[in-house]
């Protein structure tokens, strides 16, 4: 009876959980511990503080799936025996399946309008990318190389899709805290964004009130997804995927004819492919992978990249007020990250402090979706010079 308990207790995860077999700055750890443990941490994260809750839950899940010892989720196959599941959903992350996906259902729930209303807009989205850039330079004077560069530098854009859809092609190896970083950011666009906003305008241009847009034709709606996908593919091939499935859901979208597609994609596809891609990017997240020194790199570079975007963004919001003697408010220049809409609520509400009759919203949403197409043009170009 002892020894079929002993085999027992032998066939369990119990022992390696607690083995010291990672190494950290000279010392060995109970590698897959911590990482159960810091996998905890996000799922409280995602639960009780509604921190990206739609990924982030399912990322920490993943990442506590593949940690516990001899589940083999994340296994290959091996001569006849099958891989793990978790294994075969990963390979939509790895061919780029699951990003475009999400650009998809992010087009089918987006309104250009206010872009297409304000075209300057795009270039204050454009602006908002500088981060990327910059971060990425800083990235190969610590040592990364160019691939993994492009992979940290594109959080800047606060667009998380995006940033797993370069790293998945890229550098994969660096899935795990590249997302968690991305999505962690985008989470404290609220805490993040305003000392920077604040910094850099003064109290009368925070107080600017903005003219209210045109009204946007349908027709107007209809033709942008389409010149949009032609000149920016033209240009740039290697984007054809973020921006080829982020214009084709918004013309699903503005067409008004099939509205019953629109709803399944923006909705029920939207949390379906969340789920799988955010279970599977976790899963990367092995105790070997997350834990060393890149890491903190990793994270520290992304803020970097995150705060320089918001300042470029917010900086030329201020030269374009000054080109039009005070008619753009600089703080909707923030809004040009990615994070829709959340960048964009922050511009409101900040605008309001100063001005409680002051109504920025949709002006931000300009950039704010700019932002959308600026992180993608911008994931092309990388992968375009470092895709090999």
């Amino acid at each position: 009876m002892l020894d079929i308990l002993a085999d027992f207790y032998k066939s369990t995860g119990i022992t390696e959980l607690f083995r010291f077999d990672t190494e950290l700055f000279g010392v060995m750890i109970p590698g897959k511990l911590i990482m159960v443990v810091i996998a905890l941490l996000f799922i409280y994260l995602g639960v009780k503080k509604g921190y990206e809750p739609y990924l982030l839950i399912p990322i920490a899940f993943g990442m506590l799936l593949t940690n516990l010892p001899f589940a083999g989720l994340m296994d290959g196959p091996l001569g006849t025996q099958p891989g793990g599941l978790l294994y075969y959903l990963y390979q939509g992350t790895t061919l780029g399946i699951y990003p475009p996906l999400i650009f998809l259902c992010i087009g089918a729930g987006t309104d250009f309008g206010p872009l297409i209303a304000n075209p300057r807009s795009l270039l204050l989205g454009a602006a908002a990318q500088l981060g990327i850039f910059i971060t990425f330079i800083g990235a190969i004077a610590l040592g990364f190389t160019g691939a993994e560069a492009s992979s940290i530098g594109i959080i800047g854009g606060a667009d998380g899709p995006t940033a797993l859809y370069l790293t998945g092609r890229l550098a994969p190896d660096l899935l795990g805290p590249i997302a968690i970083a991305a999505y962690s950011y985008m989470a404290l666009v609220p805490i993040i964004q305003p000392p920077i906003m604040k910094v850099l305008t003064t109290e009368k241009e925070r107080t600017i009130k903005m003219e209210q847009l045109r009204e946007v034709s349908q027709d107007e709606k209809i033709i942008f997804p389409i010149v949009v996908t032609l000149f920016t593919i033209l240009l740039l091939p290697s984007a054809a995927s973020l921006i080829g499935m982020l214009m084709l859901g918004n013309l699903l979208k503005e067409s008004g004819k099939v509205p019953l597609l629109v709803n399944a994609i923006k909705d029920s596809l939207m949390y379906i492919v969340s789920i799988f891609l955010g279970m599977t990017v976790g899963a990367t997240a092995t105790a070997e992978r997350f834990l060393r020194p890149q890491t903190l790199m990793i994270v520290g570079l992304g803020l970097v990249a995150f705060s320089i975007g918001t300042a470029g963004g917010v900086l030329l919001g201020k030269l374009m007020c000054f080109l039009t003697k005070g008619k753009i408010n600089p703080l909707i220049g923030a809004a040009g990250v990615s994070a829709v809409p959340m960048a964009a609520r922050v511009v409101q509400r900040e605008g309001q402090k100063y001005n409680p009759s002051n109504f920025l919203l949709m002006h931000a949403m300009g950039p704010n979706v700019a932002g959308v197409i600026g992180s993608a043009v911008a994931a092309g170009l990388l992968l375009n010079f470092f895709g090999g």
